[in-house]
This record gives C-alpha cells, structure tokens and sequence, in this order.
C-alpha cells in the first residue's frame, strides 16, 4: 500500500501570510551565505539537504485528506477535508474524464473540518463515478447533506451526479472491501471520531485522528495498543505537546506527541506519522515537535524496537 496525504492540519485550514514566505526567505539567504549556485537543480539542492523541512519547505495547510493506494481497481479515500479538492483533481489528471471509477471513503467524523472538501471533489459531479462512503456514524448522510444546504452553500447535494452510497460498518467486526481487511474503532472525541485499520499482503496501516488519550487512562492504552498492534504505519493525531493535552487544552478531543510514542511503543509498531497540525503552528513550530518526539522517543524506547518518527506534510507519499 502506499499512502499519500492531501491534507495534514486540524481544525481548519490555513495558509502562511506574505510577511511568513518573506521571512523564510530571508533566512535561507542568510543560511546560504552568498553563495552562487550553479543552476536551479544545485540551489534546490541546497534547500532539500541543508535546511531543516520547515525552513525551506511547509508542511501545509490542508485539512485531514488521504489516499491509500493498494486496493483493487479503486480509491481509498481518509476523510474527506479541505485536502479533497486536489486529489480529485488529480484523479482526472491520472485516469481522465468520462472513465468509470469508484471511490471508497473512509470517514473518522463528521465535523465540519474533515467533510469541507467533499462540494470541491471534481469526480463527486461525473456520472461515471462510483462513490461509497464507510462510516461509524448512521448520521454520516444527514450532515453531508446539511453542509450544502441552500443557507451554507449554493450547490445542493442532489445537483452531484455520481452514483453515492452510505455504508454503517460496527465496531470489532473485520470487512473486505476491494481486496483490503478493513476495521475501525471508536475514539474519544466530541460525538465520537473512528480510528481504522487496513491489512493488505501482510502490511498493516492504521489511521487514528482526532483522538484524546490521557496518560492515566489505562484501559484506553491497552485497547488502543492492541488495535495498533505490530502496524507497519500510525497515522496519529498529535495536535498538542504533553503539557497542552493535560492542562489548557484537556478535554478538546486530541491527543499529543508523547502519548502517541506511547501507545506505538506499547503496540510494537514500526512507524509513526504525526498528524493533525495545530493551525496556530507554524512551520518552524513543527519542526521543533518533530525534533522533540524523535528525542524523547529515544529516550524512552528502553529494550524495544525503534520507532521511526515522521511529520507527515501535504504531498508525502509512504510506502507500506
């Protein structure tokens, strides 16, 4: 399977300001220190292998979209945030107009960041498009619907022309769906988000966003390393450091870099994605908690396996 992520933030989108791209490159100058480049390729070289990600790149401002690819002779689809708009559009760009394809769309929740981009998804108004929405919720329906009533949107629900239909899958029970063993598991958040599982030629990827896990929880721990259990690949919900998910920020529905190492080590899984980037941080604030996690878990892995540590951005690809 290879995952591709289309939108990484939380809560809503956002975009850096001019004064940010100036101040980024202003730096980058000043880290070059006057010297010449040959051509595009050396200065790109520059940028790729002497900054950090967040100096000379940006992890994005898209909400929660990704794409497995993997299944047969169809899109998966996580979530369908602000980050949906593109990947419909490079759907068309990959397969073209006016061919039949099918969407399966894997739904962690309903709020409004995590189903903005479904009235921008290009296929969602070709009839030739398949579109089969899985979900937790019996609601799913009902609030799609609602964000493109009349008084929100101007484009009703029914001008789509893609065939689309609701599917309720149950907690603890196994699905096939294309080729692909599917769970899902429910979360602690505000009208209760899912966390999924897919299981493909023996590699697994669990996706869990928009989850809050306390240290003191113990029965949340122990269900939750055992639903990542030996995963090649965590996509987590990191919004918060430690310090803000047990004081300010407890009770908001997400959880932080800490306790996802946490959970990953207690699991055996081989590879965390952090996920679910604050709005308020910028691309110097990630770096800075992506440095923070790789040392603590370091710090903390004992006797156990390495965990590698990623910052997934808009645009990665991973291969599971």
């Amino acid at each position: 399977m290879l995952v591709r992520f289309w939108g990484t933030r939380g809560s809503l989108p956002v975009a850096p300001r001019a004064a940010a791209i100036e101040a980024k490159i202003a730096h980058a100058l000043m880290r070059a220190q006057g010297r010449a480049f040959a051509d595009e390729a050396a200065a790109r070289r520059f940028v790729t292998e002497e900054l950090s990600f967040g100096e000379g790149r940006t992890y994005g401002g898209a909400t929660t979209c990704l794409e497995i690819e993997g299944a047969d002779e169809s899109f998966f689809v996580l979530d369908m945030g602000s980050g949906l708009r593109e990947l419909g559009n490079d759907a068309f760009r990959r397969f073209g107009e006016g061919r039949a394809r099918k969407f399966n769309f894997f739904m962690s929740h309903l709020h409004w960041d995590h189903i903005m981009g479904f009235p921008f998804f290009g296929p969602a108004f070709d009839p030739n498009t398949h579109i089969v929405i899985h979900s937790g919720h019996a609601d799913c329906e009902q609030a799609l619907r609602r964000q493109q009533e009349e008084i929100s949107f101007p484009v009703s629900f029914d001008w789509l022309r893609a065939k689309i239909e609701f599917r309720v899958l149950t907690p603890g029970e196994r699905y096939t769906v294309d080729g692909v063993d599917v769970e899902l598991m429910p979360q602690d958040h505000s009208h209760v988000s899912y966390a999924w599982k897919f299981h493909r030629g023996g590699k697994t990827f669990v996706f869990s966003t928009d989850a809050e896990h306390r240290m003191d929880d113990l029965d949340d721990q122990r269900a939750f390393e055992g639903f990542f259990r030996d995963a090649d690949l965590v996509v987590c919900d990191t919004m918060y450091s430690l310090a803000e998910s047990i004081t300010l920020k407890a009770d908001w529905g997400h959880s932080s870099n800490v306790m996802a190492v946490n959970l990953c080590h207690g699991a055996g899984a081989r590879k965390l994605a952090l996920f679910h980037h604050e709005p308020t941080s910028n691309d110097r604030d990630i770096d800075a908690l992506l440095e923070e996690t790789i040392q603590y878990e370091a710090l903390s892995r004992k006797d156990r396996q390495p965990l590698e540590i990623v910052c997934s951005y808009d645009g990665l690809e991973l291969q599971v």
